[in-house]
């Protein structure tokens, strides 16, 4: 399924009449440990349309490594004390296990310090010097007398010199703050990285790539291949904003030791700037997969260069990337598409390896919540045109709800009752399903999938991934519906052959469900193919050429009657709140941060064990010290008779059907799904105040722990929440944002705890905080101060303000 990369003796080469697609993912920066924001933003994004690629029958290469020259790996060699090669081999060990973890399928992964790195790179070099397109300039660079060397870019820093920004640690090539590109020489107050004295300005000479002279060829390949390629909107715009501002020379060389040496005579003791010679490593790791990396790299007329990567990295790929290669005369592929994200933040602030905020690719594993978790919210979280969340409790709402309650809820549901002995299920045979075209409800549901299927081809095929997800996610939704309103338990017994039409249909979702989520959640994939008894090595396929996406269509077929399937289990595992809050607390502040803490604790751990008499086990019940008060649990919420909102299991519902009481003019009657595997009955008196086609289809906020009730003949098993003004003539829903969850729990930040099962009627603990539930001048909900809060935002009512909620 794509998970290793091929033998030397499998290598592939473009094949003449198919579809070739190389495709890379920016050389992510060796000097530290990668982040999920930058895990999402490049390796992961292209390790979904490489394996989505190679399930189309496209025959796809995904190449990438790597990034090891320039000053921050000088830098990271001086902090930890040794050579630069060292730091790299130690770091490129560190990221090759993150991805394998990840399960990112590389078709190689290599390294910009290798030798086919200094050769690929010098013959360019020596290309644009033939060509004229090189030109040699005395520049002003920072020069540290103390330490006796020019200081690139990278070690320097100052404050940054963008009005408005006033950010004091500065880099001497970017201003991490406000993402605006300098020159060491544009710092305020510079400080050489190295000794920390303030350097002096001198000149030196250096060579610049002439951009202003490429300017018309590279404005033509842009025109032409933005369209053609269907650039993504970002990546556009970072485009178009370099072009406006006029192209400048490019310095690409460096007065560093630490990277490809310059084959010049007069430059001889300098190295290419690592942006000149970072995306030529897409090239030289191509060579190291193969000799022939010229067939995928100067093959335009039968290679597609597709190109991931953030929003950060766009100009040196779209502009400088190009240029480069334009200026050689040769004939090489150049990039059809680019798909740029934008930035992953994390909690409160924003991912930073350098200050070590965030979770990085080793903690996720540490975490032991499954890769197919992280991959699947990384995914459904990618920030495609805008910036993006990364939280805790997001992960637990999307793992819950959605996988466990959707997906792994579907699966286990199907291959639980196909399994069941005979006579209350299949004994695990596939059951023949005659005149399954005919059947109404299978039929609409292959019209369905149908229609998704290729909804999820065409998102695909523009690199619309989380689009692709969540149409792939929506047709598990689909069969759990399917499910529920063939009501097949009955059928089993009442139309047996219904039934195993059902069933026969059902196991065919299943295993199309594990082919369109494979790109995204390889791992699962497999489990699914275990748990159906299919063999590991059969390739999952979205091949035309095979008839695949035709058989997708009608899933009845997909699996043959008479197979049998193996042992089901449970897919995924409930995240708990004690776990999100845990998480929370060991990955806050930086890695600096979270190592002082540990030792800290360690510290106070021993100190304490020191202090421990070791008992003999025999020490009698009236012997052992009673539980002080410090030992229980604190409460953050006040603690009226211990009354804390905490308690109350209030989630994001979504009315999937509302209909008027059959006994109570004033009572609507509505199913409501709040993530459960099945849809609770509610029973609420909103007749005169909401009309009925209001009722469809919308989220609401369900308390969910209530004694249910019997309300003229129907138990209502929750209540629907809602506010009125003090008279009592206007009522409002109170609405989740849009982007909430179905089945998230709605939270009160600062109050935390496990809710009641059920809410103790005798204790009044709802009647003892719903006084405090009211809706405030801004039309937020509110316990007191504290907002009604999903991961999406806060929960508001359309008008009423000062309205109580109940």
């Amino acid at each position: 399924m794509g998970d290793q990369a091929p033998s030397a003796a499998a290598k592939k080469l473009p094949i003449p009449g198919k579809r070739n697609i190389l495709i890379t993912s920016a050389l992510p920066y060796v000097n530290n440990v990668p982040h999920l924001g930058n895990i999402i933003g490049c390796v992961l994004s292209a390790d979904v349309f490489a394996r989505y690629c190679r399930n189309r029958g496209y025959n796809a290469i995904y190449i990438c490594g790597t990034d090891e020259y320039g000053t921050a790996t000088e830098t990271k060699a001086l902090e930890e004390k040794c050579s630069p090669k060292e730091i790299c081999d130690k770091y490129h060990a560190i990221h090759k296990e993150v991805y394998n973890w990840f399960n990112i399928s590389f078709d190689e992964f290599g390294r910009t310090s290798s030798p086919q790195q200094t050769e690929v790179c010098q013959t360019i070099f020596k290309k644009l010097l033939e060509n004229n397109w090189l030109s040699e300039n005395t520049m002003q660079q920072l020069y540290c007398g103390s330490c006796k060397r020019f200081l690139a870019d990278r070690l320097v820093e100052g404050n940054c010199p963008t009005t408005g920004c006033n950010y004091d640690s500065a880099r001497g090539d970017q201003c991490e703050k406000c993402g605006k590109l300098l020159n060491p020489t544009e710092l305020l107050e510079p400080r050489c990285k190295v000794c920390g004295n303030t350097p002096r300005i001198q000149d030196t000479n250096h060579l610049f790539l002439e951009l202003p002279l490429l300017k018309d060829k590279l404005e033509e390949y842009i025109n032409n291949m933005s369209v053609a390629g269907g650039w993504s909107q970002n990546a556009i715009q970072a485009t178009h904003a370099w072009l406006r501002e006029g192209l400048k020379q490019r310095c690409i060389t460096r007065d560093l030791k630490w990277g490809v040496p310059v084959p010049h005579e007069k430059f001889k003791d300098k190295v290419f700037y690592v942006w000149f010679d970072a995306p030529i490593g897409y090239v030289s790791i191509t060579s190291c997969y193969t000799p022939e990396w010229e067939k995928w790299w100067k093959n335009p007329e039968n290679v597609e260069l597709y190109q991931f990567m953030g929003k950060d990295n766009v100009p040196f790929h779209t502009v400088m990337f190009p240029s480069t290669l334009i200026g050689t005369a040769e004939n090489w592929t150049l990039m059809k598409t680019i798909s740029v994200t934008e930035y992953l933040n994390y909690e409160a602030g924003k991912f930073s390896k350098s200050k070590g905020v965030g979770v990085f690719g080793n903690d996720a594993k540490d975490t032991n919540i499954p890769v197919e978790v992280w991959r699947y919210y990384l995914l459904t979280n990618r920030p495609e045109v805008s910036d993006t969340l990364f939280t805790w409790t997001d992960l637990q709402a999307k793992l819950n709800s959605e996988l466990l309650s959707n997906l792994g809820n579907f699966i286990n549901r199907v291959l639980s009752f196909i399994a069941k002995d005979p006579g209350s299920g299949y004994g695990s045979i596939i059951p023949d399903a005659q005149g399954a075209e005919s059947h109404p409800l299978t039929k609409v549901l292959g019209e369905k999938v149908s229609s998704y299927v290729e909804q999820y081809i065409e998102a695909m095929e523009k690199v619309k991934l989380k689009q692709g997800l969540k149409i792939a996610m929506l047709i598990s939704g689909e069969g759990n519906a399917y499910l529920q309103e063939s009501q097949f338990w009955k059928l089993y017994k009442e139309d047996r052959p219904s039934c195993s039409v059902v069933m026969k249909t059902s196991v065919g979702i299943v295993y199309l469900l594990a082919c369109l989520l494979e790109p995204f959640m390889p791992s699962f994939s497999l489990e699914v193919l275990k748990q159906l008894n299919l063999p590991l090595e059969m390739q999952i396929s979205l091949s035309d050429e095979k008839g695949d996406v035709e058989r997708a269509k009608r899933p009845w077929e997909i699996i043959p009657a008479g197979h049998k399937i193996g042992t089901p289990a449970p897919l995924f595992r409930e995240l708990t709140d004690k776990e999100v809050e845990f998480f929370r607390e060991k990955f806050a502040g930086s890695q600096a941060d979270r190592i002082v803490k540990a030792e800290a604790e360690a510290k106070k751990l021993t100190e304490k064990l020191k202090g421990t008499n070791i008992s003999d086990g025999n020490t009698s019940k009236k012997d052992r010290p009673k539980k002080s008060a410090e030992a229980k649990p604190q409460v953050s919420a006040p603690a009226e008779a211990g009354i804390s909102i905490s308690r109350l299991d209030i989630r994001v519902g979504l009315i999937t059907k509302a209909q008027k009481h059959p006994d109570a003019d004033s009572l609507y009657v509505e199913e409501i799904d709040v993530g459960e595997a099945q849809p609770r009955t509610v029973v609420s008196g909103l007749v005169k105040y909401i009309p009925l086609e209001e009722m469809q289809n919308r989220k609401v906020c369900v308390l969910c722990n209530l004694k249910p009730a019997a309300m003229r003949g129907i138990k209502s098993q929750a209540m629907v929440l809602a506010a009125s003004n003090s008279d009592h003539t206007k009522v409002e829903l109170v609405e989740p944002p849009q982007g909430a969850v179905v089945g998230e729990r709605v939270t009160f930040p600062g109050f935390e705890g496990t809710p009641d099962e059920v809410l103790n009627p005798k204790k009044k603990v709802w009647e003892t905080l719903q006084v405090d539930l009211h809706s405030d001048k801004e039309l937020v909900a509110c316990y007191k101060d504290v907002p009604f809060t999903t991961s999406a935002g806060v929960c508001k009512v359309s008008s009423v303000t000062d309205g109580s909620i109940r």
